[in-house]
This record gives C-alpha cells, structure tokens and sequence, in this order.
C-alpha cells in the first residue's frame, strides 16, 4: 500500500518537465551522460603504464627547522 505505482511516478515526470522544461532536461541527460563516459575512460588502466609509473615526487630544498615553545606570560 506504500508503494507508488506508475501513475504516480507519470504524474511526478509530467510535474518535473513542466519545472525544468524538456531543453534543460536534455542538456543535463548529455552532462551525467559526458560524466559517466569520462568516468569510465579514467578508471580503464593501460596495463603497462599506471602499474610501472611510480607516483611523483615532491623535489625541492629542505628547511629545517625547531619547534619552540613560548613561555607562559602571565
């Protein structure tokens, strides 16, 4: 009894274009579309090339330095 049932959820659609309008539906279906594709081609790894290619190093000077602690001045 607590489920929507297809009626409602034509009725939700129908409210959200009426809202947003089917142009600025469709842009966001090409974004999330653009995204995914993208996420995707990221995650796929060339064997070869992330697994042999160790993570960058910062290189640079060395600053060394010590931590003093002020006395309390009360």
């Amino acid at each position: 009894m607590g489920g929507l049932s297809i009626w409602h959820w034509l009725i939700v659609l129908l409210v959200v274009v009426l809202i947003f309008g089917t142009k600025k539906l469709t842009n966001i279906g090409k974004d999330l579309g653009g995204a995914v594709k993208g996420f995707k081609e990221g995650m796929k790894s060339d064997d070869g090339d992330s697994a042999a290619t160790p993570p960058s190093q910062i290189t640079g000077t060395t600053i060394e330095a010590e931590a003093r602690k002020e006395p309390n001045k009360s």
